[in-house]
């Protein structure tokens, strides 16, 4: 007993923690969901903290909470968004659809930390969620902990890896090499044309996640129980979403439409779909880094990764691409995370959607590991790979596809027969081209010039 305080709710006593800050709501949700072990996000537990902050001082601006108990609620609140008591937050991620248990794990808390500050009681329902229900306050957590995870932290390291690339794109612009299409020669095209097509793939993967935001700024608050707004005052949304704004630089407003935002989670499904489409890019850039890294000797050979690790246990001098491995599983995870907020998207019933939990633990996971592998893939792959520009060099003097430049001259025809001459013989196409074409050296020299190959156009 010692350890333990007894706790009550509307369904009777509970033993709760001593130490603990939670109430009985809370202890019944521990016991009721042993499944994972995974508490829900930090970000998520941020956001529950500036809602209930940002609902107590409107609470108190609109008449209907004491100046004092909206002070030392909002005070408490912002301690759980500093972080300061995330380990008073001990509910599993897989838990009521509703997210009601970690709602009230918030209410509790925050009244609990009110209260010890006023000296008086304060009621995590009556005071604590004042115009609120959990079913407008987890999918606008939902949306605001998206939205800020995305804003500061997703779009910043976009942008570093962006930087990254185009610094390597520039640095690297002379190098000429062989394409490939089907992972087969193909025509010649620049180092600096390849990077920055990764570098746009980037940036477009960006852009589209900026106009997702705009669908994620919308927040239910105010819609309380099924979206009609019961038990708030009219103008509580709007301003619940207007101080959130002031407070954290993001433009949140009210939904137009609280109905759509608690029934549905079409917003989130759509952020997700946005950072798949982020994790094939990452995927694509990666594998490319894996393939252009091969060898050193029986591979293409064409850059040198940092070496970061041993590669092998048993061959000693094998050095892997190890960061370009962790960013596909990175990707791969993200877009197994879309499957299961695909179908949890999916489970809207009337008024209001049943796993809100999950979504709203693989969208924030999901925004956080291709942050942090953006940044890794920037900083521990791309800004420091060499060109080995020699073995690039004759990997393409050796292409026989370069005989397409020729094609306007010589005709597909005779340009297949070199080519495949060229392939067989394991020489140089321009040499086996002086010896089946009536060509001077000197206009093939500038027809098979790679340089000007890449740069498009017809030949002169």
């Amino acid at each position: 007993m010692g350890d333990e305080r007894i706790e009550r709710d509307s369904m009777g006593e509970v033993r709760v923690p001593a130490a603990a800050q939670w109430g009985a709501q809370t202890q019944r949700a521990v016991e009721n969901f042993p499944i994972s072990g995974r508490r829900m996000p930090r970000a998520l537990v941020r956001a529950l903290g500036l809602v209930k902050a940002a609902a107590a001082r409107v609470n108190a601006d609109l008449g209907l909470l004491d100046g004092d108990v909206a002070a030392a609620i909002a005070g408490a609140a912002d301690e759980v968004a500093a972080g300061a008591r995330d380990d008073q937050f001990p509910i599993d991620v897989f838990q009521t659809g509703s997210g009601t248990s970690s709602n009230m794990n918030a209410n509790e808390v925050i009244a609990r930390l009110a209260g010890q500050a006023l000296g008086r009681p304060v009621h995590p329902n009556d005071d604590v969620n004042m115009s609120q229900s959990s079913n407008d306050v987890v999918p606008t957590a939902i949306h605001v902990a998206a939205t800020l995870e995305v804003r500061e932290r997703l779009l910043p390291a976009l942008g570093h890896l962006a930087s990254a690339i185009a610094a390597q794109a520039a640095r690297h612009d002379h190098v000429v090499k062989t394409g490939r299409t089907h992972l087969m020669d193909a025509m010649p095209l620049r180092l600096g044309q390849e990077l920055g097509g990764w570098r746009a793939q980037v940036e477009a993967a960006a852009a589209r996640l900026e106009d997702a935001l705009k669908r994620t700024r919308e927040l239910a608050i105010g819609g309380t129980a099924v979206g009609t707004g019961v038990n708030a005052p009219p103008a509580f949304g709007t301003a619940v979403a207007a101080a959130l704004a002031a407070r954290t630089g993001a433009p949140f407003v009210s939904a137009p439409d609280k109905f759509q935002h608690m029934a549905a989670q079409d917003a989130a499904v759509e952020l997700s779909g946005q950072l798949k489409a982020l994790a094939c890019a990452l995927m694509k850039i990666a594998n490319d880094l894996r393939w252009m890294n091969s060898g050193p000797v029986a591979g293409l050979g064409e850059i040198e990764l940092p070496a970061l690790q041993p590669g092998s246990s048993i061959m000693p001098g094998k050095v892997n691409p190890v960061v370009p491995e962790a960013v596909c599983m990175v990707a791969a995870q993200v877009i197994g995370n879309d499957v299961a907020i695909t179908v949890a998207g999916q489970s809207g019933s009337f008024q209001l959607n049943v796993m809100l939990p999950l979504i709203a633990d693989n969208l924030l996971e999901s925004i956080e590991i291709l942050a942090n592998g953006a940044r890794l893939l920037a900083d521990r792959a791309i800004a420091g790979f060499t060109v080995r520009e020699r073995d690039v060099a004759a990997s393409l003097e050796r292409n026989p596809i370069l005989v397409t430049a020729l094609n306007r001259v010589i005709g597909y025809d005779l340009g297949a027969k070199i080519a495949k001459r060229a392939y067989a013989e394991r020489r140089a196409l321009l040499d086996v081209a002086r010896e089946m074409t009536d060509l001077s050296a000197e206009q093939l020299e500038a027809l098979l010039d790679p340089r000007r190959l890449t740069e498009g156009g017809l030949p002169e």
